[in-house]
């Protein structure tokens, strides 16, 4: 596929980011794009090897959709963009929406990266996706025929999206029930504006909505709808309510104010962005604030992007795990993801703005304390290290000499999540396995309640978006051959 001497030829190039001292000012996307000529020099780069592990989409790397990367890297290539188009949705409902979240698993197992730099598959991607809007080559296309089956689906998160689609693609009336104001989940709350834009979003809603799904917000299943109604309404019922009960930390002062999930600090901020432009002023400001994220991933950076653009007085990111290497470890071969150090948008931003890199890492963070009204005003800290025990596993263990005390008025904890909400799973009697998620097989989907399925977080715990479409469009395959006896599903 693309030039068989491309990854050789060319030189991997992305497109330049917005300037840190620009995009702060604002909660604008900050990546630009490259030119269809760059784009199609990028898809040369193919290297038509024989086996492509970048679609292999095994549970340590590879595309988890099995997308079909070389045929659209070679099609753009060719400047064949309505046929790239077609290739890229026949395995991915939301391309827009892993085109700009994914960390690109596909790209760890690019076999070019052996000998150069892996292709830009992830950037491809979203431009194939992107052009196709501005051209207007995405429509609605409602199902030609009705099957006369009704399913409701929890949570309008990646895998109850992807899941809905699929559905409806198969014929059935859809209901998608989301407890929020806006459909999206993670996607719309849990994802800054700035990484994923919300007209993206809606975007998409918008589009599905007009091809005949029916969507609910406002509405908590168990709460403002029985389940023995939901149940009684639908012939089939898919849950994909996420990973959602947030991970705490249990050390003292954790009852002081100006500590939050940062899953609550990121969804106040959007919604008050989206609500007012921030003018309500419904959000936890970090403004003039000393603050620190605990937590190292995804979540933990989206936090120190969006502290940065309220103008915090400064941002630390504690990280319990020692710093990654530059380079893969004999551990890490390829094809897996590689386990590397990296800097991403939000250290980026702190780099320049405070002149270091955020991130500390191998720190323990021991207790909070607060002044006399409660308000907290410190952190106190003390440095790791992680020693092997007799039973082969390695433990934190504190290192003398080394705490230190961090002024700190605001604490976001992005530490993960520990699995889905009890609630409802509850009410419906679902059984769990031995990490609280809803038990249901990989492929099948099947919980122990007949006509009942879970897929994405809620099922396999948390995980990327990429794998909770990949989810939801499996269970939709296994809903619809409950409900028929048969799919065409793939």
């Amino acid at each position: 596929m693309g030039k068989p001497t491309g990854f050789m030829d060319y030189r991997r190039e992305l497109p330049a980011d917005r300037p840190p001292q620009e995009r702060i000012e604002d909660w604008q996307e900050f990546h630009l794009h490259l030119s269809e000529e760059q784009l199609s020099i990028q898809g040369a780069r193919c290297m038509a090897c024989g086996t492509p592990y970048c679609h292999r989409g095994s549970t340590a790397s590879g595309c988890p959709l099995h997308n079909l990367i070389p045929e659209w890297n070679d099609l753009v290539y060719r400047g064949l963009w309505q046929e790239a188009l077609q290739r890229l949705l026949r395995t991915s409902n939301f391309p827009e929406f892993t085109g700009r979240v994914c960390p690109a698993l596909c790209e760890g197992a690019c076999t070019a990266g052996l000998v150069a730099e892996p292709v830009t598959i992830k950037n491809i991607e979203c431009s194939i996706i992107d052009k196709a809007y501005e051209e207007g080559w995405i429509e609605p296309q409602p199902p030609a025929k009705r099957s006369g089956k009704k399913v409701a689906v929890i949570g309008s998160g990646p895998a109850g999206l992807a899941c809905a689609d699929q559905l409806n693609k198969a014929g059935h009336m859809v209901t998608v029930y989301e407890r929020s104001d806006r459909i999206g989940g993670l996607l719309t709350y849990g994802i800054p504006n700035m990484k994923l834009d919300k007209k993206v979003v809606q975007r998409r809603v918008d589009l599905m909505a007009a091809e005949g799904i029916n969507f609910v917000t406002n509405t908590e299943v168990g709460t403002d709808l029985a389940v023995e109604q939901l149940q009684a309404d639908y012939d089939a019922i898919v849950l994909c309510g996420g990973a959602t009960e947030a991970r705490d930390l249990a050390v003292e002062g954790r009852h002081l104010q100006g500590i939050y999930p940062a899953v609550e600090f990121l969804t106040a901020d959007t919604r008050s962005l989206l609500n007012s432009n921030h003018k309500d002023k419904q959000y936890i400001s970090a403004e003039g604030k000393d603050v620190i994220v605990i937590g190292g991933g995804d979540t933990g950076t989206d936090c120190v992007g969006t502290a940065l653009r309220h103008r915090c007085n400064s941002v630390v990111q504690f990280e319990i795990m020692p710093q990654l290497p530059e380079s893969r470890g004999a551990n890490n071969p390829w094809p897996d993801y590689p386990r590397v150090l990296k800097v991403d948008y939000g250290q980026q931003e702190a780099l320049v703005l405070q002149g270091a890199d955020p991130r500390q890492y191998c720190i323990m963070t021991k207790k909070f304390v607060g002044d006399e009204a409660g308000q907290l005003k410190e952190v106190h800290t003390v440095q790791i290290e992680w020693v092997k025990g007799a039973d082969g596993r390695f433990a934190p263990q504190e290192i003398a000499g080394t705490e230190k005390v961090w002024p700190a008025q605001l604490v976001l904890l992005a530490m993960g999540f520990t699995g889905p909400e009890a609630q409802l799973l509850d009410q419906l009697g679902i059984e769990r396995d031995n990490r609280s998620n809803a038990k249901a097989p990989y492929g099948k989907y099947t919980t122990n309640l007949p006509g009942v399925f879970a897929a994405g977080d809620m099922r396999r715990g948390q995980s990327l978006v990429v794998w909770a479409i990949h989810e939801g469009r499996e269970a939709a395959r296994e809903c619809d051959r409950f409900l028929m006896g048969t799919t065409n599903l793939p």
